[in-house]
């Protein structure tokens, strides 16, 4: 029976791994557990963790340490290429107030926990565990003992001790602001879905209009004439001639007083259009223009890009229109809709809406690639890359106070990545991941990363929470709430924040996805989930890059 003992209680390979398996199975099982419809899901698995290292089951501090940042690595990596192809676009509408409330939240939270710490005489390192927690924040906790353990030589268990103890009121308090915002201030839910109707725009870069074309200054005028005056992005789709006859339009393509244009802009951009070429004509959607198409083999698809050629290619260099007689209307990428002007690159996963002839359009196809099964194919050599690229930035000292402040291997992998998501294409990498390799990868690390400190901080946290350690509850509930709070009546009161985008605001603020589930169940639309995807990632980096500097402060 000493084999059985040396597996649950000894040391090697086959303990380690069976000793995380166990932890994270026991920590997902129970992370499906709800009480009064809220779980703490996978931060289970960091409680599992603790609860079988204070029992003597752990694994030696190398293993743990090396699994600990490879799982960091993993999960903030694969939110960064995820969120990476739409994030710049997102500051074109909103974005910026959303940010700069968001980082209102997180200096506010660290002054707080300042004062805690200046108050109670609480060490620094427990404080910046009890601040992780209290926002749930696991890759700040993992910045934050990465930072003292190369600032001191020593790990000091004390911080994820703080952040065990402070998170479950985290993730309550956060939701509890939510609710105290709306019943303060007397919400209704009636009037925010009015006003949803105009913040939806904000969201959307390619919108549609109808123009009846009255300009007599250009009559008999191109297309590409006018678009060089007119100085904004913009694609006409087809003209409906005064005859009553459709047709494709094209740079060459002339347009006549009282043609019909079917036009495809930015959506800020289209009051200034319709002003140029003439006014809105009502009723006539994209229904309404193929009905009246009378070219039975003029049809619209999307199509997929999906062939590796194409992966970076401008739409100047495929001359689609040229080649094959197809118009590009729009292209969907990460959920949003960009106009196809000719200098866009194209990326492995864009969704391109092509109106042409039949057979033309099918041709358009096989040149873009348009199948689901390459899609499905795993693109590991991104991934890899922009590891080794983020360790790298993460490594690189910034600045010193006293110590060398860096980015850490939760802060570099998370820029590496977003701008790998973007501009990745320039160096021919595929960045795109299917929505569940992506979940996949990030579900692991996080479990990897949870359980390693769980496993790490077992030892001695019932006695530190005995001796006073139950004091860091009230202390994180005071860090959560305080910023919370102050920064959403302001958001609310004086820049008038749709209530919906506030709880997404919230919730990306702390970078809490049970919030989030809250958020999009209580609001029944997406409205919570744009305003989290907007925020999150500028407050994933200050939540690290604060916790680090808080750290060494402290040294």
């Amino acid at each position: 029976m000493e084999w059985i003992y040396s597996l649950f209680l000894g040391g090697g390979v086959a303990h380690a791994v069976l000793t995380f398996a166990l932890t994270i199975t026991l920590g997902i099982l129970l992370g499906k557990v709800k009480v009064g419809g809220i779980s703490f899901g996978i931060t289970w698995v960091l409680f599992v963790g603790i609860l079988l290292s204070h029992f003597g089951m752990t694994v030696d501090s190398q293993t743990r340490h090396f699994i600990q940042e490879f799982g960091l690595i993993l999960f903030v990596y694969s939110i960064g290429l995820q969120v990476g192809p739409g994030f710049f676009s997102l500051f074109r509408q909103g974005g910026l107030k959303l940010v700069g409330c968001s980082t209102a939240i997180v200096l506010l939270g660290v002054a707080v926990a300042w004062l805690v710490h200046v108050c109670t005489d609480t060490p620094i390192p427990t404080v910046v565990g009890i601040l992780s927690g209290a926002v749930t924040n696991t890759p700040g906790l993992g910045a934050a003992q990465q930072a003292y353990t190369d600032a001191s030589g020593i790990a000091d268990p004390s911080i994820a001790m703080g952040y065990a103890v402070a998170y479950p009121l985290g993730v309550v308090g956060i939701i509890l602001s939510m609710i105290i915002v709306r019943y303060t201030l007397r919400v209704k839910f009636e009037k925010e879905d009015e006003a949803l109707k105009a913040l939806s725009t904000e969201h959307k870069l390619a919108d549609k209009v109808s123009i009846e074309f009255t300009n007599t200054l250009l009559d008999g005028r191109t297309v590409e004439y006018m678009r060089d005056l007119v100085k904004r992005q913009f694609v006409i789709s087809r003209i409906m001639h005064t005859d009553g006859s459709i047709v494709m339009a094209d740079a060459d393509s002339t347009i006549r007083l009282g043609d019909r244009l079917w036009v495809i802009a930015d959506a800020a951009d289209i009051p200034a259009i319709v002003a140029f070429f003439g006014h809105e004509v009502e009723g006539m959607d994209d229904v309404a223009w193929h009905n009246n198409t009378a070219d039975s083999e003029l049809v619209s698809r999307r199509i997929l890009v999906t062939r590796s050629e194409i992966n970076g290619k401008k739409f100047s260099d495929l001359r689609l229109r040229t080649r094959y007689g197809v118009n590009i209307t729009r292209v969907n990428r990460a959920g949003l809709d960009l106009i196809p002007y000719p200098g866009l690159e194209l990326q492995i996963g864009d969704r391109v809406m092509v109106v042409g002839p039949k057979a033309a359009v099918q041709q358009t196809a096989k040149v873009l690639g348009n199948s689901l099964k390459k899609l499905n194919e795993p693109n590991l050599i991104t991934i890899f890359v922009g590891i080794a690229l983020g360790v790298l930035l993460g490594s690189v000292p910034l600045f010193n106070v006293p110590q060398p402040v860096k980015l850490g291997l939760a802060g570099g992998p998370l820029i590496v990545a977003i701008l790998i998501g973007r501009f990745g294409t320039h160096f021919h990498l595929v960045t795109y991941t299917t929505q569940s390799a992506n979940l996949m990868l990030r579900e692991i690390g996080i479990a990897l990363f949870l359980a390693a400190v769980g496993l790490g901080a077992g030892e001695g946290f019932v006695d530190a929470v005995v001796n006073g350690g139950y004091r860091w509850i009230g202390y994180g509930v005071l860090i959560t709430m305080i910023p919370l709070l102050i920064v959403a009546f302001a958001a609310r009161i004086w820049l008038k924040m749709n209530y919906y985008t506030l709880m997404g605001l919230i919730a990306g603020s702390t970078t809490d996805p049970p919030a989030l589930a809250y958020a999009n169940a209580t609001a029944g639309n997406d409205m919570p989930s744009v305003g989290y995807s907007t925020v999150y990632p500028v407050a994933m980096f200050l939540r690290v890059l604060t916790a680090q500097i808080f750290i060494l402060f402290a040294l």
